[in-house]
């Protein structure tokens, strides 16, 4: 407080002078401009190497009049101008100070694509004022070599202490009608395919891309997600997103169509407000990626939002490992088998239903002997550890009841022996992963969340995947609202007591809070390989994730699916893979997890077990990462350096049309000599007509080596190169 008075204090005098400040990155190409309108509106405007990346924008908040800090009956007799002055946080603005910094630091994750990430950028922080109400903000803007961050910061003050957000009002002007991938804006799901068109076109084709789900509100028909990638026609690729979601409702876009300017759009909560904040406060940052060149947004992108966030607060890590992992998992998404022990009870209740004397239904898959060969499998073949879905008490009507009290995360089935089953799984050097369904209803989770953590501490659970399928429950409260985002975090955080991973599936998209709270391993949080069971996803939905979802950390997309024709499991279901087995391969390296799944059954990796061997070879953990070659919606290669040694894994995916390309191999160490097994499909494989069909190769290969290699519509190819010794 006594700080942002003295600025207030050197800063009076120039306050009619400072209109305007130019900020640069580190290596010139971005140039950033703030200014204040003639009417007191922040404004800021972005460009790269010349080229608009967005147009003059304004920036500010709108603010409800009413809220606790007022006395109502006093409020309602306030003057109509005086309500305006309360609501408006746009205009009105004088700059009163503005600092700008360097930082050029390198960090190392505890897990990632690289092994040190360097955190390097310009910094302009932008002290404002206005003066008709005595109230304060910073506006911190950080241009990276990669692109820029900005956030709101209110400071202790007088006449801004507690206040409700009616809208946050971060505009981003394009340049142009550009291509864009986007998902329909949603209070609660993700879970959608990308739809290509011009800016222009979202309106008109908004119906068709918002297909059903378990939960969903859409907000606009010109609504848009973060993280929104788009391609200019000048060839200027640009991404839209935030980093760092802290006790804040997630934003969306809302697009003008006319004047082609998104507008941060927040989540709200049941009674409709968009954020209860108190100062002093910080925003998320909003984030603006642009190159001329794909690779740099989908590889470099990630390091600018993790380097938004803070760095990691859990100060010993040693117990966070990447993990692969197999599981009782895709039989039940297919339908061939259960999560629910018994059909003879209509409705269930914890503690009141008879369980040890119910009739079995004889599908449920979590049962002892299931679990036993999934144990035995991935003791054979290296996996850390085994995922078991529906073998807690409740699963028979979880879902759309609104049920707060669904599951206490702690009482298994009678065919599941936790104790028994651990004890089995430890004496093979594998672990058991914890499965928590919450049904949407986080009161609940709450209410049960540090016995179920210490049940899985003293049950030799490390990790747990947790689910929030279906509405939030307190009812009308929404997956993206700011109450919700904070219970996702305080679930991180209490796992962290409890040394525990998380991998949590309908959350929200990630922001880079992985940096901070690493015990966040994955996320699922978009369209994953579940849909595949549901009807199926477009075939280059894979080569949109990384310039989209990724950006703000790992998924749990769960690849590995060998057998595409899904009724051979479940003759009811009719849904295909859209994929062939190469492109399923090559997924391990480019969808980005320290958390991965062969999420097929038994059968299919003992059926295709030389294809197999791929997915047991591939690291989670990852030295260095080349991007070789990307065009989002089309095609995306990469290579990772093992961490732990000097081999390195390539993979290729590709969209909709057959396509050739020639990859070197000069980021292999010069002077050393590889063997590459090459798993390619096969000339006339297909992700609809023929998608097994694939050939392995091996030959010697060195730094000087080239590969020409073909992905199939659908396709790809995964290379594993190995030093010889």
């Amino acid at each position: 407080m006594k700080n942002f008075k003295f600025i207030l204090g050197v800063g009076i005098a120039m306050m009619n002078m400072v209109y305007g400040q130019e900020l640069k990155s580190p290596n010139g190409d971005f140039v950033m401009d703030f200014s204040l309108s003639k009417d007191g509106k922040p404004t800021y405007q972005l460009k790269y190497k010349g080229k608009d990346v967005v147009k003059p924008s304004h920036l500010g908040f709108e603010f409800k009049t009413k809220h606790k800090e007022m006395d109502f009956a006093v409020q309602d007799r306030v003057e109509d101008e005086k309500a305006k002055d309360i609501a408006n946080f746009l205009s009105g603005f004088t700059i009163v100070d503005t600092k700008t910094s360097t930082v050029d630091e390198t960090w190392k994750p505890v897990w990632g694509e690289v092994d040190k990430i360097r955190n390097h950028f310009n910094e302009l922080a932008v002290a404002v004022s206005q003066p008709n109400t005595d109230r304060q903000m910073v506006i911190r803007f950080r241009l990276f070599d990669e692109g820029l961050g900005f956030r709101y910061e209110f400071p202790e003050q007088k006449n801004l202490k507690y206040f409700v957000i009616k809208e946050e009002h971060s505009q981003f002007a394009m340049a142009g009608d550009h291509t864009a991938f986007w998902i329909p804006g949603d209070y609660d799901t993700q879970e959608y395919d990308f739809t290509e068109s011009k800016l222009s076109e979202i309106s008109s084709l908004f119906d068709k891309a918002y297909i059903g789900n378990a939960s969903q509100k859409a907000f606009s028909k010109t609504g848009v997600q973060t993280a929104l990638m788009m391609k200019a026609t000048n060839g200027l690729y640009i991404n839209l997103h935030e980093a760092a979601l802290i006790n804040y409702p997630a934003m969306s876009l809302n697009l003008d169509e006319k004047t082609l300017t998104f507008e941060s759009w927040l989540t709200p909560d049941a009674l409709g407000d968009k954020g209860y904040l108190q100062a002093p406060f910080n925003t998320p940052w909003r984030t603006i990626i642009a190159s001329d060149d794909a690779r740099e947004v989908a590889f470099k992108g990630p390091q600018l939002i993790y380097n938004l966030n803070e760095p990691s607060k859990i100060k010993d890590t040693s117990w966070i490992k990447p993990v692969k992992y197999v599981g009782v998992w895709w039989e039940m998404i297919t339908g061939k088998s259960s999560w629910a022990y018994t059909d003879e009870y209509p409705t269930v209740q914890l503690g009141v239903t008879d369980y040890k004397n119910a009739k079995p239904n004889g599908k449920h898959a979590a049962n002892n002997q299931h679990v036993k060969e999934y144990i035995d499998f991935a003791s054979e073949h290296g996996f850390d550890a085994v995922l078991v879905e529906g073998w807690n008490e409740g699963w028979e009507d979880w879902f759309g009841n609104h049920k707060d009290y669904v599951f206490d995360f702690v009482t298994p089935y009678p065919d599941f022996d936790v104790k028994a089953l651990n004890a089995y799984a430890k004496s093979k050097g594998v672990k058991i992963m914890m499965h928590h369904e919450t049904s949407g209803s986080i009161r609940n989770y709450e209410r049960h969340l540090d016995k179920a953590y210490k049940f899985m501490q003293d049950n030799g659970y490390n990790s747990v995947k947790s689910g929030y399928v279906g509405d939030i429950v307190p009812r009308g409260d929404y997956h993206y609202s700011q109450n919700t985002i904070n219970h996702y975090q305080y679930a991180i955080e209490k796992a962290a007591d409890y040394k525990i991973m998380v991998n949590a599936h309908e959350a929200v998209r990630p922001t880079g809070v992985a940096r901070t709270w690493p015990n966040l391993i994955g996320n699922e949080s978009a369209r994953g390989t579940e849909y595949q069971a549901f009807g199926g996803s477009k075939p280059n939905h894979v080569t949109i994730l990384p310039f989209t979802r990724l950006l703000g950390g790992p998924m749990d997309y769960t690849p590995g699916i060998f057998e595409m024709d899904v009724k051979k499991l479940n003759p009811n279901n009719h849904s295909h893979v859209n994929s062939t087995i190469a492109n399923q391969l090559a997924l391990y390296v480019t969808m980005y997890s320290p958390l991965q799944m062969a999420a097929d059954i038994i059968e299919h990796y003992k059926r295709f077990s030389d294809a197999f061997q791929f997915i047991k070879d591939v690291p989670v953990d990852w030295q260095d990462s080349k991007y070789l070659e990307a065009e989002p919606g089309k095609y995306l290669t990469i290579a990772r350096q093992d961490k732990n040694s000097n081999n390195w894994f390539v993979g290729n995916v590709n969209g909709t049309d057959a396509r050739s390309t020639k990859i070197k191999l000069d980021f292999l160490e010069k002077g050393k000599k590889y063997e590459a097994t090459i798993y390619a499909d096969a000339k006339d494989a297909h992700y609809k007509t023929n998608p097994q069909a694939y050939n392995i190769e091996t030959k010697k290969v060195d730094a000087k080596s080239n590969l020409n290699l073909t992905s199939a519509p659908g396709g790809g190819f995964a290379i594993s190169i190995k030093e010889i010794k």
